[in-house]
């Protein structure tokens, strides 16, 4: 089994090049998607969170109000770090349960946007960096995900900066450019993993 860290800034285009490496064989462990579910009603991850952040927070079904969250921790350091001791362990737990399901010979992608902030990359046989311009990664949030150009520019900074992630890298994809251009990339890189996941059996 060979154990990469996929991640990249928001608006980097990490989600695409994950769904690339899915389609071509990659176990891929989603720490966002696992992220959401820990916190679905009735969990106990959502308990802890009502209990750290106030009733608020949760849309009148009981669902949790992520964008109400969001701009609670996003402009707050310490109300974010609240969040994460909550919500990290849940997601490790069940990424580590995940992980053990997949294949001997498999080449499992965790999927993981706080790797670098987080110190994970000595859990992973490599680390793959989707990098692209902050520039980029601005235009992208604006225009693709309707966010103010103040709310993209918060979430941004509350990263870690490109130069970081490009410091914890084993492997880096480029997706400055368009998305014809990322698919050969990909390609290339799924080569490289099934090589090294071969070597590793």
């Amino acid at each position: 089994m060979l154990k990469v860290g996929l991640t990249g800034g928001i608006g980097a285009g990490k989600s695409e090049v994950s769904r690339l490496l899915a389609r071509s064989g990659a176990v891929v462990i989603d720490a966002d998607r696992i992220a959401r579910e820990v916190v679905e009603p009735g969990t106990p991850g959502l308990t802890a969170v009502v209990e750290a952040f106030g009733p608020e927070i949760l849309k009148p079904d009981g669902s949790l109000d992520r964008s109400a969250l969001g701009s609670i921790v996003f402009s707050d350091p310490a109300r974010l770090a609240t969040l994460n001791g909550i919500v990290h362990p849940l997601v490790g737990a069940r990424s580590a349960e995940l992980e053990r399901a997949a294949a001997d010979d498999a080449v499992v992608v965790h999927d993981v946007p706080l790797l670098t902030e987080n110190g994970l990359a000595p859990l992973y046989d490599l680390v793959v960096v989707v990098d692209a311009s902050p520039q980029t990664q601005l235009h992208r949030l604006v225009t693709l995900r309707n966010m103010t150009e103040s709310d993209a520019r918060a979430r941004m900074t509350a990263q870690a900066t490109r130069e970081e992630r490009l410091a914890v890298a084993d492997l880096v994809v480029d997706n400055d450019g368009p998305l014809e251009e990322l698919e050969p990339q990909v390609r290339a890189l799924w080569s490289q993993l099934t090589e090294r996941a071969a070597a590793a059996t």
